[in-house]
């Protein structure tokens, strides 16, 4: 009796709780009034020498309350000549792979052979190894194009499609976007393969242009980066092409628009030609800071400056953990902990920290509260996070590895994907941003998070018992996995590739299966205090 009730309640109210928590919990950059239009996500980027095991990484924390939520695995493609293909609008906010709503911007010529990808609302890695990570640094509004047919999210599928390389991505990206034109904001694309990293800025060549403009610089081998939604790129050094590269209009449209000239005797700079106000912003800076104060805290770098270092030599080598260690930062133990002054005098007559103080508050909250904001890396608005690993000694399919957790990092374990895998778990491509769905995997990591926010001292105790446990147990068994899937791979390259398969699938979806039962748990044990 008592289990039935219990179902019947978790059926009526789970679906209810999850979407009044929906509402007003995703306004994106700009919906509350008080957030720039470029704050979104944010990236994280390893040379293979500042990695502990020698792969290079790139990231993304795509912060959307819009993208969609589904992802698949699209298989490698062979066309005859004469082929055309596709090409969509906002294609990240699709319902599906055959959406019947998407927009057609126009066709290119297809390539005669597409490599394999996984495909989510910003494609992640094809099966070269060869992976993206994404932020919006915006730019000046005057370089917005209204010709042409590429924006952000296309780009990235037609590159890892196209491209086996960081280099090979720029230059495929560079004849894409000047052919058929770039129509997005400003982007950082970070490139990743198994032997180098680029930070690579692209921006629109005005209203009424066709083309595009960007830079690109290397990330040293024994360095990391970060993008946090601002134009990082300073100098350019185009004498040395091992570390830059260029649109060959990089200094020359400046001048035409008037927002540099060589006249004036001042040296260009990227970010201060074609994003300025991304530089200012502190929203974007303090992440930056941030990022790399914790990789390299003997810098002391200053949580005020206007610019930090491109990249940095960390004073450890860098592991996939240690990435999702600063994705789940909140400045917590600093002067920008949201939390800090949120105290109450408990029934003791001691004075603790509220027990619903979280550093995710609303703009409504922080008005109510007297805060201000502080945008921290963490991101309770985050539609997923993606942090690679590409990896030059083993084969591609097992070598490219995608560490996947669906909403706020710091509520969620994240999965190991490889991208030898020929399908994602089946809730993995269901979207959810249409509305509540038990069969949808993002919806399980939603809700518990989300729920989080109501308690979230007491409540995140429970939940990081239940996600530690899940992203222990892979990480102690990558190198056991990975072994087993190369000796399959040496005698039969599709076992292999089922193995791995297999055992992504069953990560996710055990992750899935717990995180529904978490909820449940969760509106059990604290349902009395609401």
């Amino acid at each position: 009796m008592r289990m039935r009730f219990k179902r019947r309640m978790r059926n009526l109210v789970l679906p209810v709780v999850a979407a009044v928590l929906l509402v007003g919990a995703d306004a994106g950059p700009g919906a509350g009034g008080d957030e720039p239009a470029f704050e979104s996500c944010t990236s994280l980027f390893v040379g293979r020498l500042a990695s502990a095991d020698g792969s290079t990484m790139t990231s993304h924390s795509c912060d959307s309350g819009t993208d969609r939520t589904w992802m698949t695995i699209v298989a490698r493609a062979r066309y005859a000549p004469g082929t055309t293909a596709k090409v969509y609008f906002e294609a990240k906010r699709t319902k599906g792979p055959d959406d019947p709503d998407r927009l057609e911007t126009g066709e290119i010529p297809q390539v005669a052979e597409t490599y394999a990808y996984l495909n989510a609302a910003y494609p992640i890695m094809n099966d070269r190894q060869l992976a993206i990570g994404e932020t919006t640094i915006g730019g000046r509004r005057e370089l917005k194009s209204d010709e042409g047919l590429i924006d952000a999210p296309e780009l990235y599928r037609l590159v890892l499609e196209r491209a086996s390389t960081a280099r090979e991505a720029i230059r495929v990206a560079d004849a894409l976007t000047a052919q058929y034109g770039y129509t997005d904001w400003g982007e950082c694309f970070t490139f990743a393969d198994p032997r180098e990293v680029w930070h690579f800025e692209i921006f629109g060549p005005g209203k009424g242009r066709k083309g595009a403009v960007w830079a690109a610089q290397r990330v040293p081998d024994d360095e990391v980066g970060v993008s946090a939604n601002a134009s990082r790129i300073r100098g350019l050094d185009l004498g040395d092409p091992e570390r830059f590269m260029a649109s060959a209009n990089v200094m020359s449209l400046a001048e035409d628009l008037g927002f540099w000239s060589k006249a004036s005797g001042k040296p260009f700079e990227v970010c201060y030609a074609y994003a300025p106000e991304s530089r200012t912003s502190i929203y974007c800076r303090r992440r930056e800071w941030r990022a790399l104060s914790l990789l390299a805290p003997s810098l002391k770098l200053h949580p005020e400056s206007e610019n930090y270092p491109f990249s940095v030599k960390p004073e450890k080598k860098v592991t996939v953990r240690d990435l999702l260690a600063i994705f789940r930062d909140t400045y917590r133990d600093t002067a920008y902990d949201m939390t800090r002054t949120l105290t109450v005098v408990n029934r003791k007559g001691e004075l603790v920290k509220s027990p619903v103080a979280h550093p995710f508050l609303s703009a409504d909250w922080r008005d109510l509260l007297r805060l201000r904001r502080e945008r921290t890396i963490c991101s309770a608005a985050a539609t997923y996070l993606q942090i690679t690993q590409s990896r030059a000694w083993l084969p591609d399919p097992i070598g490219g590895v995608v560490w996947l957790g669906y909403d706020n990092p710091a509520t969620t374990p994240h999965m190991p994907f490889y991208i030898g895998i020929s399908r994602m778990p089946a809730s993995y491509m269901v979207d959810g941003r249409w509305g509540f769905r038990r069969d949808c995997a993002w919806w399980a990591f939603r809700t518990v998070s989300k729920l989080a926010l109501l308690r979230w001292r007491d409540m995140i105790k429970d939940i990081e018992n239940v996600w530690m446990g899940i992203e222990d147990a892979a990480f102690a068994d990558q190198a056991r996995i990975e072994a087993e899937a190369v000796a399959l791979y040496e005698a039969d390259p599709a076992r292999a590739r089922e193995f791995l398969t297999r055992y992504s699938l069953d990560r996710a979806e055990k992750a899935v299966a717990a995180y529904w039962a978490l909820a449940d748990e969760l509106l059990g044990k604290y349902a009395a205090a609401w």
